[in-house]
């Protein structure tokens, strides 16, 4: 099996997760919580991180860290097994704590740093109990969802002010940040008077909180360990090292379409320029399209609907959601996908492009019937 692609550097942001070894407890009660905390602060130090966000939960933590040096995974092996070493004196156990190396994903700061801070932050409300767990998140994608009663989402609000094991609430102002947590970057990218980013903060983490995040950050990752635009992959090639056939997530990074590109390839496949069906609701060939941007351009809902020129950010959702429901039903449409994927791979051209495959019909009259 391949691991993990690792890309280091001085200045690089990342999404860290780690958890436990088949989803048991690595916080039992608060002298672990308070005990890891201690070790996320002297890591801070020692390896000259910066700690920009961080929640605690029961069977995993979540950080966002920016490397002042390229030493992420040393600095995470210290912390991750020096605090299962003391879990396990305390309580009495043996064993790995943590499920195998940690999780990281490079992140680009300027586009997904805050997002990604939101996310971390609402990692406590993301339960059963709260109504935004997975199979609450898929109801509302369907349209299923009921109405949010008014005190459910205060009961939202009020657990994230008082949850102690986050980083929010000092992003807010409810308690003073301590030194080794960095707010100010994130913060500042709220923008307005320095006074008044805590309180816009709070607004733009509580609003997600009562309306929930349909789509996660992690759709649009590209090799599995990267968030960013076109322009950020190209800046990471001369930071990748490896062998390609050890680690294929090293070729993926070298390849990632236009939105241009993805439309050409669909338009190709439907034999209709994309005007005449972009606004047409339910069109399998625009439901592509808004699928394979999402997956493999890496866009934002935001950007993808400003470069398809159509729709909100709830709508994007939707839609991508009942073409994924398709697939599941229609194994034509699965076929045209996997042909416009390998397309994909092969070129970012708009050139003109030949498809052929054994066993399935590309007439007009079976694409458009798809």
């Amino acid at each position: 099996m391949a691991r993990p692609l690792r890309i280091q550097w001085e200045g690089a942001w990342y999404h860290i997760t780690s958890r436990g070894n088949e989803r048991q407890l690595i916080f039992r009660d608060d002298e672990d919580r308070c005990e890891f905390l201690g070790r996320l602060s002297e890591m801070t130090e020692r390896y000259r991180l910066r700690l920009h966000a961080y929640t605690l939960m029961d069977n995993h933590w979540h950080g966002l860290l920016e490397t002042l040096e390229a030493n992420l995974s040393r600095a995470l092996q210290w912390l991750n097994s020096g605090y299962s070493g003391w879990f396990n004196r305390r309580h009495g156990r043996t064993g790995h704590l943590l499920q195998g190396r940690f999780k990281g994903i490079i992140v680009e700061p300027q586009r997904w740093g805050l997002e990604l801070s939101r996310y971390v932050h609402l990692n406590p409300i993301r339960v059963g109990r709260f109504e935004l767990n997975k199979q609450s998140r898929r109801r509302n994608q369907l349209g299923l969802a009921r109405e949010l009663p008014t005190e459910l989402w205060k009961e939202r609000v009020d657990f994230l002010r008082h949850y102690r094991w986050s980083s929010y609430r000092a992003y807010i102002g409810l308690e003073p940040a301590p030194a080794w947590l960095t707010t100010e970057t994130v913060l500042g990218w709220m923008g307005g008077p320095e006074g008044a980013r805590q309180q816009a903060y709070r607004d733009y983490v509580e609003v997600a909180a009562k309306e929930g995040l349909d789509q996660l950050p992690w759709t649009v990752l590209q090799a599995q360990v990267v968030l960013g635009d076109e322009a950020f992959l190209q800046g990471l090639s001369p930071k990748v090292h490896g062998n390609e056939h050890e680690q294929p997530s090293l070729y993926q990074l070298k390849r990632r379409p236009e939105f241009a590109t993805v439309v050409g390839v669909v338009e190709h496949l439907k034999e209709e320029p994309w005007e005449q069906f972009r606004n047409r609701h339910g069109d399998w060939g625009r439901d592509m399209v808004l699928y394979l941007a999402r997956h493999h351009c890496g866009l934002v809902l935001k950007d993808l609907g400003e470069r398809a020129g159509l729709i909100n950010e709830r709508s994007l959702t939707k839609a991508i959601h009942r073409f994924e429901v398709r697939l599941k039903k229609d194994p034509l449409l699965g076929k045209l996908l996997a042909l416009a994927q390998v397309e994909l791979s092969r070129s970012r051209d708009l050139t003109p492009i030949l498809f052929c495959a054994s066993g399935i019909a590309l007439g007009s009259r079976s694409r458009r019937s798809a």
